[in-house]
């Protein structure tokens, strides 16, 4: 019996939000894009849409890559606010306790900056994650009181434990991204190819189209939406 091989190099889960969002991109550029190309009227975008909602809620759990995609925007959400907020308490704790390099070493490191805050400046969506679970976990009534003491805002504190709240509320964990599957069947693998293979056309359609307009081209870059929503973490890495 012959293997059927993916056409693609991504987790399952993590191929079907990426194409989702391709396809939310189209949708939101479809009177354009249905201008340049006939057989993209409606419903074209939407039945494909349907199409790929479907194929994961039947081959790889109830609505996984409906999930993941959800918790993805969850985090983007809160990225750029969350970043701004971790730097500005950062920089303050590295002047207010430069005096005592040995403590401020330890603060960094119990709220989590030491392991983490580099991979989340670079926007990589686990160590934010991470990050902003250890800073609400670690900063204990104590330790806000001496850092506040130094000059911090207390509100900026507390802006920042409630970042990790809101993932907790959208159910978003330190191993959110990390999924797992079971084995799939040569038909559950056709049918992801088939909706990989039907976005990938439009996708690289669409990028003509949008040749001029670099923003919007890079909305249909299967490679570049991945990595902004940091599902590839190694594409020679079998799903």
């Amino acid at each position: 019996m012959e293997t059927v091989k993916r056409n693609y190099n991504t987790k399952d889960v993590d191929m079907l939000v990426t194409i989702e969002t391709i396809i939310d991109s189209a949708i939101a550029n479809k009177e354009f894009l249905q201008s340049k190309r006939s057989t993209w009227v409606d419903p074209f975008f939407q039945d494909l849409k349907q199409q790929i909602n479907q194929v994961g809620q039947d081959y790889l759990g109830q609505d996984n890559a409906k999930q993941l995609r959800l918790a993805t925007q969850t985090v983007l959400e809160i990225m750029q606010p969350a970043l701004k907020d971790l730097t500005e308490v950062k920089i303050q704790i590295e002047q207010d306790f430069k005096n005592t390099p040995s403590r401020r070493s330890e603060i960094l490191n119990q709220l989590g900056y030491t392991n983490h805050f580099k991979q989340a400046q670079k926007k990589d969506q686990e160590a934010l994650i991470n990050l902003l679970y250890q800073f609400k976990t670690n900063l204990t009534a104590e330790l806000k009181e001496e850092i506040a003491d130094k000059g911090t805002n207390l509100e900026t504190l507390e802006t920042i434990k409630s970042y990790a709240e809101t993932l907790k509320n959208a159910d978003v964990s330190q191993e959110g991204f990390k999924s797992t599957r079971p084995e799939l069947t040569a038909e559950a693998i056709t049918a992801l190819n088939e909706v990989y293979d039907k976005a990938i056309s439009i996708s690289k359609i669409a990028s003509n189209f949008l040749k001029d307009n670099k923003a919007k081209k890079e909305q249909f870059s299967f490679n570049k939406v991945s990595k902004k929503l940091n599902l590839i973490k190694n594409t020679n890495q079998n799903p």
